[in-house]
């Protein structure tokens, strides 16, 4: 089940910003693919999921995490999701999917 919501998830990231799925997954530091890859994590968590899960998707999908990163990814778009209103209403648009 958290398989599919993880799934779904990036799904509607992916589509927000405007690149594909395999995006999210290749290392890339490009800032839109950074900031989609945060929002992920922050949809994850706030579902709730293991941050531990997080990884395990990620890497299924080929892409290595460390958990020190998606936890900073986390809490980078917390504060992203509390001062602008683009992310906020992504947040809230997405969390439901």
């Amino acid at each position: 089940m958290k398989k599919e919501v993880f799934n779904k998830y990036a799904d509607g990231v992916s589509t927000l910003f405007s690149i594909s799925k395999g995006d999210l997954f290749e290392k890339s530091k490009h800032r839109d693919i950074v900031n989609a890859r945060y929002l992920l994590y922050y949809l994850c968590v706030n579902r709730p999921m293991a941050i531990t899960k997080i990884q395990e998707f990620m890497d299924e999908n080929g892409y290595k995490v460390a958990y020190s990163n998606v936890k900073y990814g986390v809490e980078t778009m917390k504060k992203k999701v509390r001062r602008d209103a683009d992310y906020k209403q992504a947040y809230k648009n997405l969390r439901n999917v």
